[in-house]
């Protein structure tokens, strides 16, 4: 078999944040919940709110996409596969992933709903508060699949959020199977305790059937899955259904299980932690990429802990300093 073309070919929500400075007027004014998280569930809903923020920053997000810019910083070859509506910030997404050198062309979807949006604002005091229109990016459908770019890739990597509809979910599905038969690894966030919550049975019986190489979670999330209290209990039930098991622990660092071994890091050392946002993103890129370049698992888990160590400080979800620099000071 041919060396595959791609690190990681990813399938996630298709986002665009639009990041704008608001005081906590505005805020009130407009019912938000300061520091809150809220779902906009129609496009005049989402266009409403946009006309009212003031000027703002645009770029491509989303967890996977995240992930794939993460990698793709780190030096990574990646691919996205996520949908877009036929409007102006579907443009602003493609050309923001695509100038990362990230691989990404879905058709776009003509029609309603519009492409998914993410209104943050952000208050003197730092606190984000976001609006999240998921839009397009929860109508792709298995047909939009690339199986080219899916069997090019040595990881497909899949975005737990993005079970929620009928159609990402059939897409995933297919996606896993054209992975597999190609000779590719499947690796799976959880995403959100929330998720697994919705979807235990889905994601337990994905694993019981052997699709899942690589399972990433945090500490909640795994304990969610096997609803226990108890995470070396749910570690272990997992470990046992998988050959690949990560789970981050925020400041507690982070540990995998590979064939019954477990291996610890701990978490890197910052300054202050300024925007959790896109850590567990930023952990899947390092050590995705780690993988990806042969690395060790325990240097794979090092290379995630520096990722999430960098972008926790600074707003927004994806790195801002070289974190390829920052790798190599760290491991050579």
């Amino acid at each position: 078999m041919s060396e595959p073309a791609l690190d990681i070919v990813a399938i996630g929500n298709a986002i665009v944040d639009v990041i704008a400075q608001a005081d906590d007027a505005f805020i009130a004014s407009e019912g938000l919940s300061k520091g809150a998280m809220q779902l906009l569930f129609t496009t005049e809903e989402a266009e409403a709110l946009y006309a009212k923020m003031g000027p703002g920053v645009e770029a491509s997000g989303g967890s996977a996409a995240n992930t794939v810019a993460g990698i793709a910083a780190l030096g990574g070859r990646c691919g996205f596969i996520g949908q877009v509506a036929d409007d102006e910030l579907g443009k602003v997404f493609r050309h923001d992933i695509t100038a990362l050198g990230v691989a990404f062309d879905t058709p776009v979807r003509s029609g309603e709903p519009a492409t998914a949006r993410s209104l943050i604002l952000v208050t003197p005091d730092g606190e984000r508060t976001m609006n999240t229109f998921l839009g397009a990016s929860q109508h792709l459908p298995a047909s939009a699949l690339d199986t080219n770019l899916i069997e090019s890739a040595a990881i497909l990597y899949l975005e737990g959020y993005l079970w929620d509809p009928e159609d990402p979910r059939a897409a995933m599905d297919k996606a896993i199977d054209i992975a597999r038969n190609a000779g590719g690894r499947v690796a799976f966030t959880l995403s959100d305790g929330f998720c697994v919550d919705r979807h235990r049975g889905d994601f337990l019986k994905l694993l019981d059937d052997g699709r899942i190489d690589i399972l990433f979670a945090n500490e909640d999330e795994i304990m969610s899955l096997h609803e226990t209290d108890d995470f070396d209990a749910a570690v272990a039930a997992t470990a046992a259904k998988t050959p690949l098991l990560v789970v981050t622990r925020s400041e507690k660092g982070a540990i995998a299980v590979k064939d019954g071994e477990r291996v610890t890091v701990s978490a890197e050392p910052i300054d202050r932690v300024v925007d959790a946002t896109g850590a567990g993103d930023q952990f899947a890129a390092g050590f995705l990429a780690g993988q990806a370049e042969g690395r060790s698992i325990e240097d794979s888990l090092i290379m995630g802990a520096v990722c999430a160590a960098e972008v926790i400080q600074h707003y927004g979800p994806r790195p801002e300093a070289d974190i390829k620099e920052l790798v190599r000071q760290r491991l050579g």
